[in-house]
């Protein structure tokens, strides 16, 4: 079973020339998983309860107002080997008042790059794209994924690679002009978050030419994920909680080692999607250092999961005949 819903797009789109902030691309990519390659229309409804389900998010109507009226003024540069183009993405943006529903009507324009994929097109995870906060990250996942299946990139020249993340106009202004600011606001941030949150384990090498640099390349390998966001979207529907086998057995490896036995505890974990993904989430926290402090790993991750009262003990007593009387 799929713990994640994979989306397309064209080549040309994800190397395309355009500047969206986190929020309009968690909004893209949410409007790129609902596209049905057999049902080609142009009008599409976002939930924007499911998405805040998927991302953990609240959305704010006035942000979400001001991030789709920029998308719909802003272009898609898409150069081809026969054509430079200026595509606009919205045709129309409007808001269901009281039903939390955002209804666009896309540009015929872009619909060939949406459905007329063929054998060109990017590949990647909507859960991964929308776990990650930093708008350069979810820009390079993208690119990292178009090579996933060669190991490495093709040779980016800098400076159409920073155009392609909106960092240098066409006038040649530069929003980061030194190279360590390049690596520590964009590169390193991005790396991080594509290497924790997604099935993708990068890494990039700039290369200089005489003293300036001049290209970059990214090495792009897979990885077992253990916080795999457990929802399978279906096109057009809301979200369906969705279990892996792989979450439920790291999830009982997990409590085995903190010593949660309890059976009637244990199957009530692992018979819950959300408890599944944040016992996967609080495995690969422990992973990464970030529950050293605690006097309890056991303790912690009860509460986490709500199983746990502050100063009363746990909800599942030790003993389950103690617990039904």
């Amino acid at each position: 079973m799929k713990t994640s819903l994979e989306i397309r797009q064209h080549n040309a789109l994800t190397n395309a020339r355009y500047e969206y902030s986190e929020l309009q691309l968690d909004l893209m990519f949410f409007l790129v998983s609902k596209l049905q390659k057999d049902q080609k229309i142009n009008v599409y409804e976002l939930n924007i309860k499911d998405l805040a389900d998927l991302t953990g998010k609240k959305y704010n109507p006035a942000y979400l107002h001001k991030a789709t009226a920029d998308m719909g003024s802003r272009v898609f540069e898409v150069l081809t080997e026969k054509s430079y183009e200026q595509i606009w993405m919205f045709q129309r943006v409007k808001y269901l008042l009281g039903q939390g529903i955002i209804e666009i009507k896309l540009t015929e324009d872009i619909l060939p790059y949406l459905f007329d994929l063929k054998d060109n097109f990017t590949s990647y995870e909507l859960a991964s794209a929308l776990r990650l906060t930093s708008k350069y990250a979810k820009r390079i996942y993208q690119y990292c994924s178009q090579w996933k299946d060669l190991g490495e990139t093709k040779k980016y020249d800098l400076q159409d690679f920073k155009k392609m993340l909106g960092l240098l106009d066409e006038k040649g202004n530069e929003k980061i002009k030194q190279i360590g600011q390049l690596r520590e606001k964009v590169l390193d941030i991005a790396v991080k978050q594509i290497n924790e949150h997604t099935e993708l384990h990068i890494s990039y090498k700039l290369e200089k030419r005489v003293r300036t640099y001049k290209n970059i390349v990214f090495t792009v390998k897979p990885q077992d994920l253990a916080s795999t966001v457990p929802f399978e979207l279906v096109p057009g529907d809301t979200a369906r909680p969705a279990l892996a086998q792989h979450q439920v057995d790291n999830a009982g490896r997990l409590l085995a080692q903190l010593g949660i036995v309890t059976p009637a505890l244990v199957a009530t974990i692992l018979g819950n999607t959300a408890h599944v993904a944040a016992c996967n989430k609080f495995a690969h926290d422990i992973k990464t250092g970030k529950h050293e402090k605690a006097r309890s790993l056991s303790g912690l991750l009860l509460t986490i999961l709500g199983l746990k009262k502050a100063g009363n003990g746990p909800l599942f007593d030790a003993n389950p005949k103690a617990a039904s009387k």
